[in-house]
């Protein structure tokens, strides 16, 4: 990807000081990573890789995990390209993507790559932002990636490089969601897609920007996401998803 190392790292510092600094930040990415690892089955053999680790946060709750990503850094195993996984086929049982399909420009490509690697049974689990009528604003107006809603999603089967830099944030509800794209994806089958309310997430700031309220509001907060949950398409900011080839 076009993206410098200098930004990139740049980037990741800026992050890892924020991750120290926020405990309420940690606390809400303690939620995600929960929801991630609950969707990984133990019994199917291979290894478990994370596809853009960052700060390599999700150690914490699946010290296994080979982190990977695009620049080095302490905290990863692998620096590798996800259009070009450095695993031989069929010995991986889960490929785990945390806020990064929406930067694959050719979610196709990267799908055959996954296939070729993923052990009979693996899955590709997901965590990705969600669009709805109350986080559309938020992810449009405060969020610097684009959500890119009307964009054309490119359906080639490969990603030459160089590869730029790419991130739409609505191409996971657009797919899986709103289906805008029928038959896809083709051989795969979506084992589990949901959506789910996220205030607690979006009222924190983030890394980028101040909390809008105390940590001990939290599990309140969390609370009120449950319920609104049931009316994500209206009130969702995140989903999971969970696939397999067929």
């Amino acid at each position: 990807m076009n993206v410098s190392r200098t930004q990139h790292q740049v980037e990741m510092d800026r992050n890892r000081v924020v991750w120290q600094r926020k405990p309420l930040l940690r606390e809400i990415y303690a939620g995600f990573y929960r929801r991630i690892v609950s969707r990984i089955d133990p019994a199917v053999p291979g290894c478990v890789v994370e596809i853009g680790s960052g700060i390599g946060n999700l150690k914490t709750h699946l010290p296994s995990a080979i982190g990977t990503d695009l620049f080095p850094n302490p905290c990863l195993d692998l620096v590798c390209d996800a259009y070009e996984l450095p695993f031989r086929e069929a010995t991986v049982s889960h490929l785990i993507l945390f806020d990064v399909f929406h930067h694959l420009r050719a979610p196709n490509a990267f799908l055959r790559e996954a296939r070729r690697v993923l052990v009979r049974g693996g899955r590709l689990i997901l965590l990705e932002p969600y669009v709805s009528w109350c986080s559309r604003p938020v992810y449009a107006l405060l969020h610097r990636e684009p959500v890119a809603w009307r964009a054309p999603i490119d359906a080639a089967q490969d990603c030459p490089r160089p590869r730029d830099y790419y991130a739409a944030q609505g191409n996971a509800t657009r797919l899986f969601f709103r289906r805008e794209t029928p038959g896809w994806p083709a051989g795969w089958t979506v084992v589990h897609a949901e959506a789910f309310a996220s205030f607690s997430y979006l009222l924190s700031g983030g890394f980028s920007r101040p909390a809008v309220y105390p940590a001990a509001f939290l599990p309140f907060i969390e609370r009120v996401d449950a319920g609104l949950s049931s009316w994500s398409r209206s009130f969702g900011a995140h989903c999971r998803v969970a696939l397999q080839p067929k």
